[in-house]
């Protein structure tokens, strides 16, 4: 699949902006020069967050009618929303059923299905369909955070991260991207390690540096395991705009070996190609 070029110039939106990965991709996109837009519930918390360095078009994934708003201009979409893979206050269950006990949630998975409000089918799988949908025919590029482990589901550990259907649900959101006919990238993290896991100062973001020792890695075919660094699936989702090698990549990315001095974004997403 062949994709435009993306340039600084274009006007990228995000959603999912105000989680971990989300904030780490617009502090990014912001170093690189890009307009950002961002897709947000809540514009008071968005605007302390990004200190106005942002356009801010309020609407929700799940909410198909607020999205149009949000697309006038829009050349990239990056989605980085996602909620807990298994049942939590984030799920936004009725406050008058105790589902929860001692940290542990003991949930009829059909309730789940059905009554939470923010649960993976709502936002992996029918909000990133109702994104797709509103994208713009002439979209440069839709990149999209998903997972390690969707084509592992019977097997250990994903068989348990999916008991309550994340994985399905992200499978969901990739397909309905692929059948788009929109050039895209799909990348799939391991378990995410590394900050920031809330933060509302942007220029920490900007300053932010992965701990971690490890090169990245990627590979296809849902093979890798491992931990993904947030700031280098931040990267990914950032530098696979400005090569074509990616479009049309679906590939997991973890972090192993010896890191060098410089990621090699270019030689990585080429590899991909040959697979």
């Amino acid at each position: 699949m062949t994709s435009a070029q993306v340039s600084m110039k274009d006007l990228v939106l995000v959603a999912g902006a105000t989680g971990g990965v989300g904030q780490l991709v617009v502090g990014k996109l912001l170093e690189k020069g890009f307009k950002v837009r961002i897709l947000t519930r809540d514009a008071a918390k968005a605007t302390k967050m990004f200190n106005h360095r942002v356009e801010i078009a309020l609407g929700d994934i799940r909410k198909a009618a607020t999205l149009p708003a949000a697309m006038p201009d829009v050349t990239a979409i990056i989605c980085c929303t996602g909620t807990t893979a298994f049942p939590s206050a984030r799920w936004e269950f009725d406050p008058t059923l105790n589902l929860i006990e001692w940290g542990i949630a003991f949930v009829d998975p059909k309730y789940s299905e059905t009554k939470a409000k923010n649960n993976p089918a709502k936002v992996d799988a029918q909000g990133v369909s109702n994104l797709v949908a509103a994208a713009p025919d002439n979209l440069k590029r839709f990149v999209f955070v998903s997972s390690c482990g969707i084509l592992r589901k019977d097997q250990l550990p994903w068989s348990i991260l999916n008991s309550f259907g994340v994985l399905d649900a992200k499978q969901k959101g990739e397909e309905s991207i692929i059948s788009s006919g929109l050039p895209y990238t799909i990348i799939r993290p391991g378990r995410l390690i590394d900050g920031p896991y809330t933060s509302y100062d942007l220029n920490t973001l900007l300053r932010a540096k992965t701990g971690g020792k490890y090169g990245v890695v990627v590979g296809t075919g849902d093979t890798l395991q491992g931990d993904s660094s947030r700031i280098d699936i931040a990267a990914a989702c950032v530098e696979s705009l400005f090569h074509p090698s990616a479009s049309g990549q679906v590939f997991e990315l973890v972090n192993q070996g010896t890191r060098p001095p410089v990621i090699p974004w270019e030689q990585l997403f080429s590899q991909l190609e040959k697979t």
